[in-house]
Parts: structure tokens; C-alpha cells; sequence
């Protein structure tokens, strides 16, 4: 983990996806960017900012961080290109809400496909004027993806019963199977963030 200015990574933003409205698809065009974003958390007065890839050691990272800085009751997400670790991501997106902290995602940030299921850990969830909020099918990196597994696959309910545990409507889970597959990226838009309920207001 590294700690550097919450901005500075957004240009990276255009080398990650190129997208022409928030309701296209996009296509991630490096995977080795992704792979290299490491995490970056920093604080400010009672809020906390997050960028990078989401991995194994995040729970870790975000259980020693928030310990360091028991005062942070807002976490902001900036630029988060995704996760490699699904069940990191989800245990921490519970840890995020039992400790009661709200999520934001930064004005002009973005956040994509595990990074979303992170935003979703927060009481109270925001989205800053201009975010990217990116969604697709899932895959673990190898032959196993969502369009291969059956509907009666016991991975789709890890995934519905998590997003219920959050407050999301189950429809968003299928949903995101059909909006764009693994190698690609839909943004929502603002009316699809509020209509699946992903933000509190």
C-alpha cells in the first residue's frame, strides 16, 4: 500500500477505459495497468480517500488504516479500476459497514466492477457530479466467467446474497451479467444509479 496526493492517479482513468457517454460500454485496454495500480489510501480531518486496484490484502489494509485513524467516519473513493480479489472486496465492503462508514465516490472519480461492490459497503452512499460508475459480467480470470456458469450455479447466489446484505435490489446482479461481459465496462447511468439503488440519495 502507498500513500500519495487522492488526485493524482485520475489521468490514469483515460488509459484504463475510453468511453463516449456514461450509459457506453468500454473497453478495458490494459490489463497490466490494472494489475500495477496498487492501492493508496490517505486521510484528511475525518475522511479517508481510496485509489487503486482492489486485492487480497485490502481488508488487511483497510482494518490497520482505520485502526491508525479511528476518527474517519467518510470514505471516498477516487479511482478504482476494479478488484482481483472478489472476496476481499465483498468481506470488505462488510467491514466498511459494520464499522458504520459512509461511501463516496469522488466528483469526476470512478469506480468499476469490484470497486462498485466496495462502494456499496457504505451506510450512506453518494456520487460526486461527472463519476463513472462501471459495471459488467464478472470472471475470475480464467476459464469460469458468469455467461458460463449455469443460472442454478450456487457462485450466482454468493453474489444476489451479498448484494441483498447491502440493501441492493437482486435485479442488479443479473443485470450486470447482461450490461456488458468481462472485457468490457457499462456505465450506468444516473438514472440506473438510482433505479437499482446502488446510492442512498
Amino acid at each position: 500500500m502507498k500513500t500519495e496526493t487522492p488526485l493524482s492517479n485520475v489521468l490514469k482513468w483515460l488509459s484504463l477505459v475510453v468511453f463516449s457517454s456514461l450509459t457506453a460500454c468500454a473497453t478495458i485496454d490494459d490489463q497490466s495497468i490494472l494489475e500495477a495500480d496498487s492501492l493508496s489510501l490517505e486521510v484528511e480531518e475525518n475522511t479517508a480517500y481510496l485509489s487503486g486496484v482492489l486485492d487480497s490484502n485490502l481488508v488487511v489494509d483497510l482494518t490497520d488504516f482505520l485502526a491508525e485513524h479511528p476518527n474517519v467516519t467518510d470514505l471516498v473513493l477516487v479511482d478504482v479500476p476494479g478488484s482481483i480479489d472478489q472476496q476481499a472486496t465483498m468481506d470488505s465492503a462488510r467491514l466498511i459497514r459494520r464499522l458504520g462508514l459512509n461511501t463516496h465516490i469522488a466528483p469526476t472519480g470512478y469506480v468499476l466492477s469490484g470497486g462498485v461492490d466496495l462502494f456499496l459497503g457504505g451506510i450512506e452512499r453518494t456520487i460526486g457530479a461527472g463519476a463513472g460508475v462501471g459495471i459488467h459480467a464478472w470472471s475470475d480470470g480464467t476459464r469460469i466467467n458468469a455467461s458460463s456458469a449455469n443460472v442454478a450455479d450456487p457462485i450466482h447466489a454468493t453474489y444476489v446474497n451479498f448484494y441483498l446484505e447491502m440493501g441492493v435490489p437482486e435485479r442488479f446482479y443479473w443485470f450486470s451479467l447482461t450490461a456488458a461481459p468481462a472485457d468490457r465496462v457499462y456505465f450506468l447511468s444516473p438514472e440506473e444509479v438510482y433505479d437499482l439503488q446502488l446510492a442512498t440519495q
